[in-house]
């Protein structure tokens, strides 16, 4: 658990989300109160563990879904958000197949695609609003909205943990707080 709370574990983790050119800006621990994940997925088929390009394969409505409390670590690059888990935890994942959609919004497979890695990462430009308010013990409490319909409910504590392993927690939570007000649709 104490590595949870430890800078160079977070960069480690978030770094594996980061777009190439891109250097991560600020990132803390945070928990997630609610994770809703979702996509349209087009030439593909749907594996074990993921998605698999097929250019004879069909369109697939994915819903990543979390309703419990956990440890993840929020960043921000130049130009994306990322929200990665501190820990592997589970998901209810639900599909369906061939669904009634715009074509605009089916996003092509064209590597494989782990269903782990999907909702990790999103441009800034992504974000519909982020609602913010005073949480409990000096915490925010951060509802953010995806143009996609996926959204994060979010707790930004104000301390970074005991011990001092995140010694810019303050200074990185102002930034991202300051860049996702900038988001406020």
């Amino acid at each position: 658990m104490s590595e949870i709370f430890d800078e160079a574990n977070m960069r480690s983790v978030l770094g594996k989300y980061i777009p190439d050119g891109e250097t991560l800006l600020a990132g803390i621990h945070a928990i997630s109160k609610e994770t809703h994940v979702t996509g349209i997925f087009g030439k593909c088929i749907c594996t074990e563990d993921g998605l698999v390009p097929d250019k004879n394969g069909g369109t697939v409505a994915l819903n990543k879904k979390k309703y419990a409390d956990y440890d993840v670590y929020v960043g921000i690059t130049q130009s994306s958000l990322i929200i990665a888990e501190c820990e592997k935890c589970s998901y209810l994942y639900q599909f369906k197949d061939n669904p009634a959609v715009r074509e605009e919004d089916i996003q092509e497979v064209t590597s494989g695609l782990l269903f782990d890695d999907l909702g990790t990462c999103y441009p800034l430009t992504d974000i519909q609003s982020c609602q913010m308010k005073k949480g409990w013990m000096g915490s925010v409490k951060c509802f953010v909205t995806m143009k996609n319909g996926s959204y994060f409910k979010l707790v930004l504590p104000k301390l970074g943990g005991v011990g001092g392993g995140m010694p810019h927690h303050g200074e990185y939570r102002d930034a991202i707080m300051a860049r996702l007000s900038k988001s406020n649709g």
